[in-house]
């Protein structure tokens, strides 16, 4: 997990300012406001590496966090539930409850920026800010809908489906090489092989991936998690 040494307390560029008060909670938000939160010590700026866990079920912080550049990839144990970026929120679960675990894990899948607002800042930004409070009501409400799709396509459990999952697991650039014969990963997936190959066919028809002997290559991650 990140640790103390990867926090720095750099001034933000006007970009990122700008992209601070673009993002959901800050929508609308007047300008003074915004930087009165952006310039408490209780918001803090974060470089994180790729590869480096930021948050998982044992250990983490109560922050809302806010990426400024990179990705991070959100899972829970095999599934990959999404792949966050610029400008996205992430760690309301981490909030206001007394719960000692976290519900994913949330990995960068690049060098990272990343805002932490620390629970006590964002308490007294909803108390003394109604719009605020409206837009993180918002936010959750979106996030409810998000996960209520994801689970209703595991219900659904298509091919497509469990294969566009494999694949953002596994996806270090944009290439993959499959570890076992197609038949061994059909089993693993718990799908026959033929279901498997017409999977294949079907993202590649979606511009998704293409598969060429145990290569696959992502050609478009958008639709790739689409497809998931």
């Amino acid at each position: 997990l990140w640790g103390e040494s990867s926090m720095r307390l750099d001034v933000l560029n006007d970009a990122e300012r700008e992209l601070a008060a673009e993002s959901f909670l800050f929508r609308g938000i007047p300008p003074e406001e915004l930087n009165r939160r952006l310039s408490d010590d209780r918001c803090v700026r974060a470089h994180i590496s790729r590869g480096t866990v930021i948050y998982d079920p044992q250990a983490f912080r109560r922050c809302l966090g806010l990426l400024l550049s990179g990705q991070v990839m959100v899972s829970k144990r095999e599934l990959i539930v999404s792949i966050l970026e610029q400008g996205e929120l992430f760690g309301a679960a981490a909030l206001f409850n007394s719960r000692d675990d976290y519900v994913t894990t949330l990995t960068a899948r690049s060098d990272c920026d990343i805002l932490f607002f620390a629970q006590e800042l964002i308490e007294e930004f909803l108390a003394g800010c109604p719009a605020a409070a409206l837009n993180y009501i918002a936010y959750l409400s979106g996030r409810i809908r998000f996960l209520n799709g994801k689970i209703e396509g595991l219900i659904a459990g298509s091919a497509e489906q469990k294969l566009a999952q494999y694949l953002l697991g596994k996806s270090e650039e944009n290439r993959i090489d499959l570890p076992c014969p197609v038949s061994d990963l059909a089993k693993r997936l718990h799908i026959s092989r033929a279901s498997l190959y017409r999977a294949f066919d079907a993202l590649e028809e979606a511009g998704a991936a293409v598969k060429r002997g145990r290569t696959i290559w992502i050609v478009n991650l958008k639709a790739l998690e689409q497809l998931s």
